[in-house]
């Protein structure tokens, strides 16, 4: 598993990117790898620690800001690395959804 502080440093790549080019998203991507997975919403809740409420929201808006201890939760849940929850999208691409 990736180290929170390896976490962070991907984060703030991805915004350093995002600054650079003022027109990328970071989309979250645990949807679509809990569904991979075969994972529920309910199941994924349970495994990370998570409210379901937060697992919900997630689902709902993959464009909304999250905590890097958060995004780890969910990434040990899933057993996969957090760069793999993660990427970034111009935000055309965002407002075309």
């Amino acid at each position: 598993m990736i180290a929170l502080s390896t976490v962070k440093e991907l984060l703030q790549s991805l915004r350093y990117q995002q600054s650079e080019s003022s027109s990328a998203m970071i989309h979250l991507k645990v949807k679509e790898v809990a569904k991979a997975k075969g994972v529920s919403m309910r199941q994924l809740a349970k495994r990370s620690g998570l409210v379901y409420n937060t697992i919900r929201l997630i689902y709902r808006d993959p464009y909304r800001p999250l905590s890097t201890t958060t995004l780890d939760k969910l990434a040990k849940a899933l057993g996969v690395d957090v760069s793999v929850l993660i990427e970034s999208v111009p935000d055309d691409e965002k407002e075309a959804q």
